[in-house]
């Protein structure tokens, strides 16, 4: 498996699902994973899946002994498999910028130089599909769809790719000409498509031009959560809490949040509303805030990580996710999973199969609006959105998941 990212040093959903699913495939038995990231912390839990960082993979020979390595990657790595790797270098890469170990650097984020980082990890691919064999290769999102054609080319071997989102959905059609080339040159060499949701289906199958038998969707789900987060009390608030929690940019809708926030103060002023997280549209989302008046029942946490997320879904009394084009949208599954009520756009993949949520299309701001004061004004509403989204959750697991996925890998060993 290629990914871009792993818990715990997420930036997004990508990460969160590539756990969940890697752990719920495991969890099925007899197979081994190697997950591929550009940079490991060292702090990764590595119970399910070999996690192999692309910054310690050796693209030059570098005349090092294994005290050196270890004391350089051992936090993060094996010196052994440095060593094995460096065995099967198969090109004279000594123009690039290497480290002392003759590895390429990766910033482990969303660099400007996002491009360069894609194809060095491609690069750093071809080393990796000599050297750790396989019979599955799969690729995570766009910025590894090249390393999966690198890693096909070299072993043979078949290509899942696994769309967690298009730029269809990023950029409300407004696409990238060069991301668009990645994404369907990387569903054009694919042996079959994993989509998250129908409606990205429908978007590789009618946007970019593949042929429907050669997509499947597997819905993501939730890992269940610890007692300890469980647990984590509800503060006494005084007045009910209204939450959008995700990046600030176009796709996710945050205007909309706002806009029906603005409309249930004019009815009620009893309420406070939340946005959560960070993104390019965060210093817009405050203007607008500031220019409908509503500055002083409204808060800006910034970005939240680990326990951080779950302590403010505990202290909220509805969860909004109003996205534009949201592939899945994995956020509202955990807001229910807290006893959270939750209102999403029904542009969104969970839409097709979450049914104890209220889903609203997500510009009909007035919609949104109504069932926020429906739900913070009726205590029965609220109840059941709890109980009936607690109980909906111990159904959707990764386990089930992993299960489809295996049996597309097992299709294709056949074929």
């Amino acid at each position: 498996m290629f990914g871009w990212e792993f818990p715990p040093h997420i930036l997004g959903g990508l990460g969160t699902a590539s756990y969940g699913l890697t752990q719920g495939m495991h969890n099925n038995g007899d197979m081994e994973i190697t997950f591929v990231i550009p940079k490991p912390f060292g702090d990764e839990d590595r119970s399910f899946a070999n996690i192999v960082g692309a910054n310690c993979v050796p693209v030059a020979w570098r005349d090092v002994d294994w005290n050196y390595v270890e004391n350089r990657i051992g936090k993060v790595m094996n010196p052994q498999l440095y060593f094995d790797l460096r065995d099967h270098i198969y090109a004279d890469f000594n123009y690039m910028r290497l480290n002392d170990l003759g590895c390429i650097e990766f910033s482990g984020r969303y660099p400007d130089n996002l491009l360069e980082e894609i194809n060095n990890y491609s690069i750093m691919a071809g080393v990796i599909a000599r050297t750790i064999p396989c019979d599955v290769i799969h690729s995570h999102d766009w910025l590894t769809y090249p390393a999966g054609i690198h890693a096909k080319n070299v072993t043979g071997k078949p290509l899942v790719i696994h769309v967690h989102a298009t730029d269809f959905d990023r950029s409300r059609g407004n696409v990238n000409p060069t991301v668009f080339g990645i994404e369907k040159d990387g569903m054009n060499q694919a042996d079959h498509i994993i989509t998250v949701s129908n409606l990205t289906r429908r978007t590789v199958i009618d946007k970019y031009g593949i042929d429907p038998a050669k997509v499947t969707t597997v819905h993501n789900a939730v890992i269940p959560l610890s007692d300890d987060l469980l647990s984590i009390p509800k503060p006494d608030n005084k007045e009910k809490v209204v939450t959008f929690l995700g990046r600030i940019t176009m796709q996710k809708g945050p205007e909309y949040f706002v806009e029906a926030a603005a409309k249930v103060l004019q009815k009620d002023h009893n309420v406070r509303f939340v946005m959560a997280g960070s993104g390019d549209k965060m210093d817009d989302m405050i203007r607008l805030v500031a220019k409908r008046g509503i500055a002083d029942r409204f808060h800006f946490t910034g970005f939240l990580r680990g326990r951080q997320v779950y302590e403010m879904l505990k202290a909220s009394d509805v969860y909004i996710m109003p996205s534009v084009s949201e592939p899945f949208g994995i956020s509202p599954l955990e807001a229910m999973q807290m006893g959270v009520p939750s209102i999403i756009s029904k542009q969104s993949g969970c839409a097709e199969i979450l049914n104890h949520v209220v889903k609203t299309d997500y510009w009909d701001i007035d919609a949104m609006a109504d069932a926020i004061h429906s739900i913070i004004s009726y205590p029965a509403m609220y109840e059941s959105l709890k109980e009936e989204g607690l109980n909906e959750m111990k159904g959707i697991t990764w386990e089930k998941a992993g299960k489809k996925v295996i049996d597309i890998y097992k299709s294709l060993i056949n074929k």
